[in-house]
């Protein structure tokens, strides 16, 4: 049974950083691609960032720049560093595993966390 167990969330004002981590179990890990999405309240669900298997990153143009995708295989865990947090980013954040092919990532996985609310504060 896979499961993935995000945290790091909570309110930081505009400016600040967060950290969030997705653990990841039941699943093999070493798939093509693994995802952060959010969701603002009202809105639809956004891809924030992607990264591959093989290590290629893609990032929504939103967050170029400020956010960092990455993962530990040895520790079965996915992060999203965000630096320079401004109060739009303000959302409930999604880690998502299962998706992808050898070409690349999109928008479409199989498995998704049950969240970690990220408020900024102006």
């Amino acid at each position: 049974q896979v499961q993935l167990v995000e945290s790091g969330g909570g309110s930081v004002q505009a400016g600040g950083s967060l950290r969030l981590s997705c653990a990841a179990s039941g699943y093999t890990y070493s798939s093509y691609c693994m995802g952060w999405f959010r969701q603002a309240p009202g809105k639809g669900r956004e891809g924030v960032a992607h990264i591959h298997n093989d290590g290629r990153t893609s990032y929504a143009d939103s967050v170029k720049g400020r956010f960092t995708i990455s993962k530990d295989n040895a520790k079965n865990t996915l992060y999203l560093q965000m630096n320079s947090l401004k109060p739009e980013d303000t959302a409930m954040y999604y880690c998502a595993a299962g998706g992808g092919t050898w070409f690349g990532c999109t928008s479409e996985y199989n498995y998704w966390g049950q969240g970690t609310q990220v408020t900024v504060s102006s």
